[in-house]
């Protein structure tokens, strides 16, 4: 399954994120209860959820209503009673990623460290309640298990009011959070993406889009802005089954001619903690007759450097050849867990199921899992693998 969060029309808010994935299935009063007990160290809130229409668009807008307003804290007595929350680790853990990425972005943008940083708007109970009712929200629908991808943010225009005086559209934290993203001005001259609402988005976004990949809607949620514009003020999540992905990677290759066995296994395994795809060497005949073998990595972007800089360190080679954004197709995959009785002893063993237009067309157990067991049982690996099936 893939989650498309989808900012193009009106931007992103903590509430319209909360209200977007109310409509897509969490459950309103648990989601009401966790944001209003983790606000009352920063203030007591009041949250409820209501079914509005935006122009047409039938959405579910969270109205959070600040009660009680005390003093900005700085940063580090701020993060340390969000640690301090009788919340789930997890949910914790997420909500505090969230207010590192905007503490991050307010020191840079105001030139402090974050032990001088004080939290204004952000560290308002409001704020509080919404980051982690998004994130409360989102993990309760298991969306941290499936991929996300986010589209472009409209961020509105003009300026606006803030502790630091006022500023323009988008404001510079929201510009700084928003770095590696796709933005774009207007549609209106008002704010339309917040600080959280931004550290939500970036924080849970597997990855930025400019356009929806191919796939087959299976669910359409709103969460509704609380103004109102010319044009329907809501953020809408789609939930999605996949036909195929497409993937973009680069291709790295050399010839090795002068290393033994078991240096070649040393690097297959030094390349892989290194964060390859996938490697393979493929014996050659090279110049003068030579016997050799091609080296050949599959890497993401973000890990290509770091992988040319081990090749060339672990082998010698004078020269690497890089094949830049090589486009594949690739199937959607998740991995499960069940459990086999074996010989009166309960072992777990992980699968990987590839998917094709919402069908299997693999399920293979893990080979670190079937050694396991065949390891701790005495039997042999391939009674083993017969046995799981």
């Amino acid at each position: 399954m893939t989650i498309i969060i989808d900012p193009q029309s009106s931007g992103i808010a903590g509430n319209m994120i909360i209200g977007a994935l109310v409509d897509l299935g969490a459950d309103p009063n648990e989601v009401k209860e966790i944001m209003e007990k983790s606000a009352e160290d920063f203030g007591k809130v009041s949250v409820s959820f209501e079914k509005v229409t935006k122009h047409g668009i039938d959405s579910t807008y969270c109205r959070v209503e600040m009660l009680e307003e005390k003093p900005p804290v700085d940063y580090p007595e701020f993060m340390e009673k969000i640690r301090n929350l009788d919340l789930d680790d997890e949910v914790k853990e997420t909500s505090m990623k969230v207010f590192e990425r905007i503490g991050h972005a307010e020191s840079k943008v105001h030139g402090k460290s974050l032990d001088e940083l004080h939290f204004h708007e952000v560290g308002a109970s409001d704020a509080v309640a919404d980051v982690i009712g998004s994130i409360y929200a989102y993990r309760s629908l298991n969306l941290n298990s499936q991929k996300i991808i986010g589209l472009p943010i409209a961020v509105g225009g003009g300026r606006v009011k803030t502790a630091h005086g006022t500023l323009p559209v988008p404001a510079p934290a929201v510009v700084e959070i928003l770095k590696d993203a796709k933005i774009v001005g207007g549609p209106v001259d008002s704010e339309l993406a917040t600080p959280t609402g931004a550290a939500i988005y970036a924080e849970i976004c597997d990855e930025i889009r400019e356009f929806i990949p191919m796939i087959k809607p299976n669910k359409v949620a709103y969460g509704a802005g609380k103004k109102d514009f010319d044009h329907p003020n809501v953020l809408r999540i789609i939930e999605s089954s996949d036909i195929t992905e497409n993937d973009s990677v680069d291709v790295i290759e050399t010839n090795i001619d002068h290393l033994t066995g078991e240096e070649i296994g040393y690097l297959f395994d030094r390349l892989l903690d290194c964060g390859a795809s996938d490697v393979s060497v493929t014996p050659t005949i090279m110049k003068k007759n030579r016997q050799g073998s091609i080296l050949k990595v599959i890497s993401k972007r973000a890990n290509r450097d770091k992988l040319v800089e081990a090749i060339f360190k672990e082998t010698g080679s004078l020269g690497i050849r890089i094949s830049p954004s090589v486009h594949r197709g690739v199937a959607k995959r998740e991995f499960v867990t069940e459990t086999f009785n074996i010989n009166g002893k309960d072992y777990e063993v992980t699968f990987k199921i590839a998917y094709i237009n919402g069908e299997t067309i693999s399920k293979r157990a893990e080979y670190e899992d079937l050694k396991r067991i065949a390891q701790d049982s005495g039997l042999a690996l391939r009674d083993v693998k017969e046995m799981i099936r």
